[in-house]
């Protein structure tokens, strides 16, 4: 008697776990990161897009790596705080 598979044998590509995306956005984050300070536009502008990057970096670290996507509670609780820490940072800069 024939058994069946859960694993199709037909689709042969592969796609890459959530970890490794995870990684690649944290890699095209920090270069983009890299490229805004290249950039000549307003030094507040760049301090906030810096500031912006990394809160999403941020949240792909917890909700990838710490794994907090599986409790949104806790993801969006960790968020708020980042986000008031990093709108505390960006009120000081401007000072």
């Amino acid at each position: 008697m024939p058994t069946t598979s859960s694993v199709s044998h037909h689709s042969r590509r592969r796609h890459p776990n959530v970890l490794t995306r995870a990684w690649l956005g944290l890699l095209a984050l920090s270069v983009a990161s890299a490229v805004l300070t290249m950039l000549h536009a307003p030094a507040a502008l760049i301090g906030a897009g810096i500031l912006i990057l990394a809160l999403i970096k941020s949240r792909i670290i917890l909700a990838r790596y710490l794994d907090l996507s599986t409790s949104p509670a806790w993801l969006r609780g960790f968020t708020m705080v980042l986000t008031g820490f990093a709108i505390v940072v960006f009120a000081l800069y401007l000072m």
